[in-house]
């Protein structure tokens, strides 16, 4: 039961951002591979190149096709850095990037306290779309439709957000998470 008076804090932070990069044009990797350092290229094993980023921490999938997969960033800002980034190294091998490259998010995973430790048994009863069998994961699992996420929720109130779109919709899903786990009483104060 939640303390009188008692209202979470919750909060987050974005670990992971994975988008996808279109450049609209093929890219010869070998070229690639023979101008720039710090790449793997194992054709035979995996068909892109593996382009490790060291500041911002990131990396780069890219493929013959000019579409790429950019992981490790944690910020919109941070993804558009290091997509700029990656279009200077290969306009420095000699492959001249010529439309602006169109990136799509897929995935951003979060961490998350709600700031208070939660009763996951009522809160099972309590919330749709939810799974909980703790001789299985010691989580609860939300499926939340708007904004479209799961939430993974420890009884710590710790959680972890997967699926979202958008930076907003992390903030949403928790504060949202929050909310309604307190005023449903699931919530075991501070």
């Amino acid at each position: 039961m939640s303390s009188p008076g008692f209202k979470p804090k919750p909060s987050h932070r974005i670990e992971n951002i994975v988008a996808t990069v279109i450049l609209e044009q093929p890219l010869n990797t070998e070229l690639i591979m023979d101008k720039l350092r710090d790449l793997i290229y194992q054709p035979d094993k995996f068909p892109g190149l593996v382009f490790r980023i060291e500041k911002p921490k990131a990396t780069a999938l890219i493929f013959r096709s000019g579409k790429m997969v950019v992981t490790g960033t944690k910020s919109m800002n941070m993804l558009i850095e290091v997509v700029k980034k990656i279009v200077k190294y290969l306009n420095r091998a000699g492959i001249d990037i010529v439309s602006k490259p169109r990136t799509q998010v897929q995935n951003i995973v979060a961490s998350g306290d709600i700031g208070a430790r939660v009763n996951l048994e009522e809160a099972a009863y309590t919330l749709e779309d939810c799974i909980y069998e703790p001789e299985q994961f010691p989580g609860l699992i939300h499926k939340m439709r708007d904004p479209h996420v799961v939430l993974l929720i420890f009884s710590s109130g710790k959680m972890v957000l997967t699926g979202a779109k958008e930076e907003i919709e992390v903030a949403i899903a928790v504060e949202k998470i929050a909310n309604r786990l307190y005023e449903a009483g699931c919530l075991l104060g501070v």
